[in-house]
This record gives C-alpha cells, structure tokens and sequence, in this order.
C-alpha cells in the first residue's frame, strides 16, 4: 500500500535547486521524509533554514506509505497516549492551507474476547479505562457483522477510534515545509557523517554542512547513528504484514467498524469496500524494504477464516512494513548526550501516525532549547518523558 508519487509531490521536489558537488550549508539537516522527518522538518522551518533527506525517490516509501493507521486513546504506553490527546485538535481540526478534506473519520474498534481471554480482557480494560466501554457476547456479535457465533464471550469497543487519511497528513507536512522555504532531496542516501565542532552529511549527490543533524530515519535510525559515530540505541524494527481481501458477496462493510482480537493476534478493518487484514506479526527484521512473510500470509488466513464466517479463496494485494521499537516501547527526541547537535526521533513503533502532530512540535521545542508546548505539557508529556537528560542545543 505504497503512497503514489503524486503530481504536486513531483512538483515540490523538482521546484528546488537539486544536490551538486558544492558544499551546502544550513541550520538543520533532517535524515528522513516519512511522517516523523516530514513533520518536524516543517515545523523547524519557520524559524531555521532546514534540509529534508530522503534515501528513496520519494518521501513515505517504507513504513509511512504502507501505514493503516487508526487515531485512538487507546493504544501504546503512557507517553505515546499522551502524545495521542495532544494531537487530537489538530487532527479534528487542522488549521492548514495543505488540507482540503477531514483527516479523521469515525470508525469505532471492537476488541472481541474468546472464553480464554476473559482475563486479557479484564487486564485491557483496566488498563485503558474509560477509553472503551465493555460488551458482553449479544453486543460483540451485533457490533462485528461476520464474527462467528459463539466465538467471542464478551468484549471492549472504543467508540472514538478513526480513520486517518496517511496520505493527506504526510502532504500537509512536506508542503507546508516547501512553501517555510525548506528543501527537501530525495534520492539522496547518506554515505557518511561527520562530527569536527558541526556535522557534515554525505549523501550519494553531494554533502551538506550543519550544526544540527535530526535522525528521523526509522527503521535506519541505528545504522545513521553508526555513520555518525554514535552509538546504537538497540533499536528493533519488527515486520507487520497486511492482506486485502473481498467481502462475502452482497456485503458492504464500509461503514463497519475496525475488528481487533483483544490480545492483538489479528485485525480485520474495512478499507475502500474491502477487508484490510493482518496477523499483526511483530518478527525482528533487519532495516529493509519489507515483504510479506508466507507463514504470516497463512496464519493470517487461518486467524481470520476461524473467527470470522468469511472463506479467503484470493488475496488481492499483500504487503509488509517496518514498526521500529526501542527497547523501552517508547519514542526517542532528545539530543544525543555526548555528541552535541545529533537529535534522535526515532522509536514511535506502530504509534507515528497518530503522535506525530504533538510530537513533531515537542521535538522542534527541544531541538530549539525551548520550553515543551504548553498544551502538549498539559498532557503530562516532558522533556524526560522523551528521553532528554538535559538540553544538547549547540552553542
């Protein structure tokens, strides 16, 4: 489900001068054009001449274009629902010239329970609070059309939950740094890092100098800090696989809600008339272009025919991405402590999506030395919550 290479994206890459053998220089390079790198980027270019890199001929390519995401409360670590809250208002509404349509659209997410759950159950709902509401086995089977009778004995609906458009969010960002003066290269992989007081960035067209350098990078942000001779973070990014499938005939799900097993081994969500279903896979992989596994095609088969009253004969598209975790499950933004004006943002597991309106404006304050945004410290989000021991800002 890769994002299409645009006619405006086109645009705005090609309306800027291009890598040449000069050296350039600016305030801030950014290593990355997915939705973390895209959306700091802008808002570090109203106030700072800033470089957005791009390994691939276009921005999103990996796991930003290959991204179902859903905005809710509900889901990851304190800090990451946090970041979520912070983000609502601009996801319900956005103040932008870059968007035409709604990012979010209701869609609600049922987390059925079998009878071996219950306790899972119990645990999920303490954990998440108000956030969802409890439904017994009647109310399971009439809010997920197609669960199988008696599969389920109970469980949780979040009511809230929505859709994003991925596509329409990223755009926002790229062209809202475009018309903030900044420039983005694409087809531009870095080669190699230099620290000598500032940075200098090499990338397969030409180098770049900076006193800052943000490694937005995903799945590479450990291999990026290693070309800069800082040091890894453990950082595990870990395959997520996805299959399209048709309704039973005469079925229209569009309007249905997102169907997530209550211990996250599959999910079933409506998409574009279709059904978008996973196995919700997390193996360790090495950064890369991710491909559907086969055992994880099959398992995701047989999790979904058993559950729900819906025979698989063809798949109609398969794909995989990347999720990148730290070894805490919680997002990274601070400055590296020994190698000044290195930033990491990196670490937002399956949770960049749905953060990134909050946490692209908590990393630019960082980046800058300033105060965390007083709405998204309202939510209890702080420099320490992000992984800043002190300011790293150089002199």
């Amino acid at each position: 489900m890769v994002v299409l290479f645009h006619g405006e994206m086109r645009e705005m890459i090609q309306g800027g001068p291009q890598n040449t053998s000069t050296q350039d220089r600016f305030d801030c390079v950014v290593i990355g054009a997915g939705i973390a790198g895209a959306s700091v980027a802008a808002e570090l270019a109203v106030s700072m001449h800033v470089l957005l890199l791009e390994r691939e001929s276009q921005p999103g390519y990996h796991t930003t274009g290959r991204s179902a995401a859903v905005y809710t409360v509900a889901y990851g670590p304190p800090v990451i629902r946090a970041l979520t809250r912070a983000s609502g208002t601009f996801f319900r509404e956005p103040e932008s010239d870059f968007l035409s349509a709604p990012l979010l659209n209701r869609r609600g997410v049922v987390f059925p329970a079998r009878k071996d759950q219950s306790a899972a159950m119990e645990a999920l709902h303490d954990d998440l609070g108000d956030a969802v509401a409890k439904l017994d086995a009647a109310e399971v089977l009439m809010a997920a059309p197609l669960l199988r009778d008696g599969y389920a004995v109970g469980g949780l609906f979040d009511a809230d939950a929505s859709d994003i458009d991925v596509h329409a969010l990223h755009q926002h960002y790229l062209r809202r740094f475009r018309s903030e003066g900044g420039l983005l290269r694409v087809d531009a992989e870095v080669t190699a890092i230099e620290h000598d007081g500032g940075w200098t960035v090499h990338t397969s067209t030409g180098s770049t100098t900076a006193p800052i350098v943000i490694n937005a990078s995903g799945a590479w942000a450990d291999e990026i800090a290693a070309l800069a001779g800082v040091r890894r973070r453990g950082l595990m990014p870990k395959r997520r696989t996805a299959l399209i499938v048709a309704p039973p005939p005469g079925i229209e799900p569009q309007n249905w809600p997102m169907i997530v097993d209550v211990e996250e081994q599959f999910y079933l969500k409506p998409d574009a008339g279709k059904f978008l279903i996973s196995p919700a896979d997390a193996d360790l992989s090495p950064p890369c272009d991710a491909q559907p596994d086969e055992l994880q095609v099959a398992i995701c088969i047989d999790r979904i025919e058993r559950a729900f009253d819906l025979t698989i004969r063809r798949i109609e598209s398969k794909w995989a991405g990347l999720r990148s975790f730290l070894p805490d499950g919680c997002p990274l933004a601070a400055y590296e402590t020994d190698m000044p004006g290195f930033f990491w943002l990196a670490g937002q597991g399956g949770y960049g999506i749905q953060t990134a309106p909050a946490l692209a404006r908590a990393a630019a304050a960082i980046v800058q030395g300033r105060a965390m945004p007083p709405d998204i410290a309202d939510q209890g989000v702080t420099e320490v919550s992000l992984g800043s021991i002190g300011r790293g800002v150089p002199a």
